[in-house]
């Protein structure tokens, strides 16, 4: 665990001397709350408390007290509303990433998620076709957000608690089969590692990083085509390579303010240059109240457009 956290020091956060933890109690984040002290930071923990257990608070209390006995220098407590869009899962994720963006004082944050998580990412990617992007997993480094333990099993962060004397919460949703990550946790995967013999989730996790470097060359080439500005020329991107066109169609909607698309709308955008019949434009998510932004086709340019919606 000290090992794994020092090289993502030394990789992502050279010179820093003060950093938060994103705590939930368990075993993956208490471990890395133990290894972020000894690296020798001034460590700040944040527990959201998403209310959605009648013990939440409690919970929440032992992970603070907790995060103090293992030497951080302070342990905050965030409750937040679970009410957003996308399910229980999403909305939990939102409010947390919201919590602790707010409460981070500018200070890198750091996440728990380890070589198991990853592979259970890829997996969710692959089995609803989210393209190359959702299949390269998580980032190590996502300014501001850190994840060290990407190459560390769950297995070791319960025998780092073990070997501290501290006794991790078991969160009962991890448990709970109708979350589909659950399933795959305790079920698809572990079936995988049966039938090819061992080393899926380290596989699928050298498969992540590849993805990764893969799409940064990528989005590189993009980056060189995008112009900027508020529409995109079609004859200068029709004979573009179809994954830098397709990655220059998304640098162009998120300037204009389109938020979480998938591969379906990028896709469909793209076809508005390549497959031309006269359709109509594309509507991708905008974070705008009762409008909605659309993509489409005017003369030789792609445009984009808000259009409001009927409530």
């Amino acid at each position: 665990m000290r090992s794994a956290v020092k090289a993502f020091g030394a990789q992502y956060l050279p010179g820093a001397t003060e950093v938060v933890v994103a705590l939930s109690g368990g075993a993956d984040s208490l471990a890395l709350t133990a290894a972020a002290v000894a690296q020798g930071w001034v460590v700040r923990a944040l527990v959201v408390d998403h209310g959605l257990q009648p013990d939440s608070v409690e919970v929440a209390t032992a992970a603070r007290e907790q995060a103090l006995v293992l030497g951080c220098h302070d342990a905050s407590i965030l409750s937040v509303t679970v009410d957003g869009p996308g399910g229980l899962e999403a909305a939990a994720r939102d409010a947390r990433y919201a919590a602790l963006g707010h409460a981070r004082d500018g200070l890198p944050v750091l996440f728990a998620h380890t070589l198991d998580d990853q592979a259970e990412t890829v997996l969710l990617g692959l089995g609803r076709g989210s393209g190359g992007r959702s299949l390269a997993g998580m980032r190590p480094w996502d300014d501001p957000w850190g994840r060290p333990l990407l190459e560390v099993r769950r297995t070791e962060t319960r025998s780092a608690c073990a070997e501290l004397g501290v006794t991790p919460w078991e969160d009962p949703h991890n448990a709970d089969s109708r979350f589909v990550r659950v399933r795959l946790r305790h079920e698809v995967l572990p079936l995988l590692e049966q039938v090819l013999g061992g080393g899926v989730a380290e596989a699928l996790a050298r498969t992540a990083a590849s993805l990764r470097d893969d799409g940064d060359a990528l989005d590189e080439q993009a980056r060189a085509f995008f112009p900027g500005s508020e529409s995109l020329t079609i004859s200068s991107l029709r004979d573009v390579a179809p994954a830098v066109r397709r990655r220059v169609i998304r640098l162009w909607l998120l300037a204009g303010g389109a938020q979480d698309l998938n591969d379906n709308q990028i896709r469909a955008v793209d076809a508005l240059i390549v497959r031309w019949r006269g359709q109509g434009g594309v509507a991708v998510g905008a974070n705008l109240p009762y409008q909605r932004l659309v993509a489409s086709r005017s003369g030789d340019a792609l445009v984009l457009s808000v259009h409001d919606v009927t409530t």
